[in-house]
């Protein structure tokens, strides 16, 4: 049996420079990080006594005798990919599914690492990201950028740099006290809408010329917002700015990415005395993040009371097997022991 621990992110500044068709031309960055909120996937071999050869246990219960029947595209074709059969799966989570935290690429990595991990095998961090990217959006034909399966495989405080032939990873560097500071002044909420990201990256295609143009514009807040962490005699308050400038900016990306309930939350915090903040993923839904000098939290607690707040902590592991207990499995067809 494996159980793995994944990661949730929280995506800053960059989002949509992550998009293969934009980054290839264009170049990319996101500023990321991940925090404590985690997706569990545990895999076992199923025990030979069911009428059915795998069971899956998410939002629903599938239990099929043919990979193929599998609903699951991400499940299915990961199961394909790494020629993994008679399988138990179960996924659980702190936080819910198509919420703007990157939850399906932590599944994707956190499954692939698992299914890994039952077949006696280790995968490296780039491995994990690059093979959910392939998964996501090559296998599942998944509309989206690259930024949730790296996050989800590295873990910590990131600026991740697109370039045409790939990407790098590169932590950001500041002080311990300095990035305490600016988790504290971090307030999060839940909206309660939920929506599928892949939904609305199609809506808003990339490849419109004006599209682009916007998302140079966030691309270049990156780099600022990187000059802000990093240099601890600037205000940190100009993070709360800057993220303010990059939602006006990625509001403008078309439809689907706000509604008026969205407009109306960010406002409120805005006037209860935080300094700048954004709807987290592809838009339409989920957690509201907002960047709120100590003294008026208790405000804007107040003036959002009717959405869920949700503290955090920023983490630094990223994807990982937190239980392994060795299986012997013959296939059925007795190739080869796939696991010890």
């Amino acid at each position: 049996m494996v159980i793995t621990k994944t990661p949730f992110r929280v995506s800053f500044f960059g989002g949509g420079t992550d998009i293969e068709e934009f980054f290839r031309e264009n170049g990319g960055a996101v500023l990321s990080t991940t925090f404590d909120k985690y997706c569990y996937v545990t895999v076992r071999h199923l025990p030979r006594f069911f009428s059915y050869s795998t069971e899956l246990s998410y939002s629903k219960l599938e239990q099929v005798t043919s990979i193929d029947q599998i609903e699951h595209p991400a499940v299915r074709n990961a199961m394909k990919m790494l020629d993994m059969h008679e399988l138990r799966m179960v996924y659980d989570a702190d936080l819910p599914a198509r919420s703007g935290l990157g939850t399906s690429s932590s599944f994707a990595v956190g499954m692939l690492n698992a299914f890994y991990a039952l077949k006696g095998k280790f995968a490296d961090k780039k491995k994990l990201a690059d093979e959910a990217i392939y998964l996501e959006r090559v296998l599942c034909n998944e509309a989206g950028g690259w930024q949730d399966q790296i996050a989800a495989a590295y873990g910590g405080f990131n600026k991740i740099i697109f370039y045409a032939d790939g990407y790098e990873v590169r932590p950001i560097i500041i002080s311990p006290e300095r990035k305490r500071l600016l988790n504290r002044r971090l307030m999060m909420f839940f909206t309660g809408f939920t929506r599928l990201s892949s939904d609305v990256q199609r809506q808003n295609h990339v490849a419109d010329v004006e599209k682009h143009a916007q998302l140079r514009e966030m691309l270049a807040l990156v780099d600022e917002a990187e000059k802000v962490l990093t240099d601890r005699e600037g205000n940190l308050d100009e993070f709360g700015r800057l993220l303010d400038a990059t939602w006006r900016l990625k509001r403008r990306m078309g439809a689907g990415i706000t509604t008026d309930g969205i407009d109306s939350y960010y406002e409120k915090g805005l006037r209860a005395g935080a300094t700048g903040g954004k709807l987290l993923g592809a838009g339409g839904g989920g957690f509201l993040i907002f960047y709120v000098p100590e003294e008026k939290q208790e405000s804007v607690r107040s003036v959002l009371s009717d959405l869920l707040h949700i503290p955090f902590e920023f983490e630094t592991g990223g994807s990982r097997v937190i239980h392994y207990t060795p299986e012997s499995f013959i296939p059925q067809d007795g190739r080869e022991v796939a696991a010890l």
